[in-house]
């Protein structure tokens, strides 16, 4: 289930008069909106008001035409109806959302934090709906005085995120405190029984509002509006009565899906674990039964340095002067031998294996091939040429996506080979599964040229993915081919490697059908 389009769905059903039915008995929200215009007026006169804050207050209304029409406060009077977003149920109205709401703004108000004193709520605080406490700043009593100058922001106001995000409002929910940097208060005029602020907030938080948003925004790295363009956004108001039906509805429902959501959270993180678990088991040879009868891990490893040797007589490799050796001492601890020196490696050892079983360097079996960039006039997104894979744009779940093509490869990736992301995006892995690719510097693929399962190495590499992880140095992170090479990995035997990777496509493959239902 997906829950932030179920609630975007209520919203949208709230918003055009769909959630709830209306009674033909409830007062016209066009009277509501006329109280709240002779209340303005009447705060101008007692000087609570200036004259900027009402001179572009309008009337909307429809006539006998059944069209919409905006009358100004020098008398003239325009149609608007294209300027309407949608219709909007019998008793309706539509506004302006400075026609309902003063605008209190802080912004350019740098404050001076404390670590105790006046809380101080700001843009980081404010979410969705709700406002997260767990970062928490302080200004000082006096500040706190200067800064009412500007308006007192209350408790049950709505806040608002004017950039970094745009968008984001909740209620207050505290008795004193002051709004911050990017936040606009938005205070409702007249008195609390005019407008149901909780229905307000989440005619703001639905798809319509934010899209207006969006078309009105400013900035292109920090997306922003800014005031005087909010003020002119368009809102409908409900009677009022039909307020408090749609605010329990949204209660109910909104409450709902954030308990749905929570425990998809719950449920995706015990999934999460459980995958984190099995894998753990797999690779510590938990998974599967032993079979005593397999062939040993180090008759393997044996193959493979006497298959070395023959190629190095050959000529077709060179000598690897700094090949590791590891082995269990006859104290029973770990030892790694490289050339003639031999060193303990006890602390390099991740957990104790099981009979048959064998760790070894990575680069012991596993050739390490890294990427190259292309300039722009080398590759084509037209089909000309192989596959060139530039990053972790290009993993999806596992698989590559081919998007771009090159006639002049360099660095060649094959069938077979484990494809890593190792700069920026560190972690991506997916099989090549394709054939023929130029690899840019942001890829390295993982050759295995001794016929060891590939799909074992790629449970080894995730396995080992924090570890990748925090390795990773630079401005961009990025790994470097040392961290991958060294990587100390378990070797079961043959058989077995091929049993534990059955068993775990099996297990991973009922898992990911229940994240699925989840979405």
């Amino acid at each position: 289930m997906d829950t932030k389009a179920l609630r975007q769905k209520i919203l949208d059903l709230a918003i055009r008069g769909k959630l709830v039915p209306q009674d033909p008995n409830d007062e016209p929200a066009e009277v509501l909106l006329e109280r709240i215009r002779e209340q303005k007026q009447q705060m101008f006169k007692e000087g609570k008001l200036k004259k900027k804050d009402i001179k572009n207050d309008t009337i909307i209304f429809k006539g006998e035409d059944n069209l919409h029409y905006e009358k100004f406060q020098d008398g003239t009077v325009k149609c608007i109806e294209d300027e309407i977003p949608f219709e909007v149920p019998e008793g309706w109205a539509w506004c302006k959302l400075n026609d309902i709401y003063n605008f209190i703004d802080y912004r350019g108000a740098t404050p001076t934090k404390i670590t105790n004193g006046i809380p101080l709520v700001t843009a980081k605080n404010v979410k969705s709906g709700y406002i997260d406490y767990t970062i928490d700043d302080y200004i000082s009593e006096e500040e706190f005085k200067e800064r009412q100058q500007r308006g007192i922001s209350k408790k049950g106001d709505i806040l608002f995120t004017t950039e970094a995000p745009l968008g984001n409002a909740a209620l207050a929910d505290m008795e004193k405190f002051s709004a911050g940097q990017r936040l606009i208060t938005f205070q409702q005029y007249g008195s609390k029984d005019e407008l149901i602020n909780y229905v307000m907030l989440m005619f703001i938080l639905s798809d319509f509002f934010q899209q207006q948003l969006y078309v009105n925004k400013t900035g292109s790295t920090v997306a922003g509006i800014k005031a005087a363009i909010l003020k002119t956004l368009w809102i409908p108001v409900p009677p009022y009565n039909e307020q408090l039906r749609i605010s329990n509805t949204l209660k109910s429902a909104i409450n709902l899906i954030d308990s749905i959501s929570k425990n998809k959270e719950i449920l995706s993180t015990s999934i999460s674990n459980t995958k984190s678990k099995i894998l753990d088991l797999a690779i510590r040879g938990k998974i599967v039964p032993q079979d005593p009868n397999d062939e040993p891990a180090s008759v393997l490893l044996e193959r493979i340095r006497a298959e070395k040797e023959e190629l190095i007589k050959q000529g077709k490799i060179k000598r690897d002067k700094k090949e590791s050796v590891i082995f269990k001492g006859d104290d029973n601890s770990y030892y790694e031998k490289v050339g003639n020196n031999v060193n303990c490696i006890d602390e390099k050892i991740p957990f104790e294996l099981p009979e048959g079983w064998a760790f070894i360097r990575l680069n012991t079996a596993w050739e390490l091939i890294s990427g190259r960039d292309l300039s722009p006039s080398e590759y084509n997104d037209k089909n000309d040429g192989i596959p060139y894979i530039t990053g972790a744009s290009n993993f999806k779940n596992g698989n590559i996506s081919l998007v771009r093509w090159t006639p002049v490869p360099q660095v060649i990736t094959r069938r077979g080979d484990l494809l890593l992301t190792c700069k920026g995006t560190i972690g991506e892995i997916a099989h090549n599964n394709f054939g023929e690719a130029h690899i840019a510097r942001q890829i390295m693929a993982i050759r295995n040229i001794y016929s060891l399962n590939v799909d074992f190495l790629a449970l080894c590499i995730e396995y080992s993915m924090t570890k990748i992880k925090q390795a990773a140095k630079g401005l961009i992170p990025g790994i470097s081919r040392e961290d991958i090479l060294n990587l100390v990995i378990p070797i079961p035997p043959t058989k077995e490697q091929e049993n534990i990777c059955n068993k775990l496509k099996v297990t991973f493959s009922a898992i990911e059908h229940i994240e699925k239902s989840l979405n």
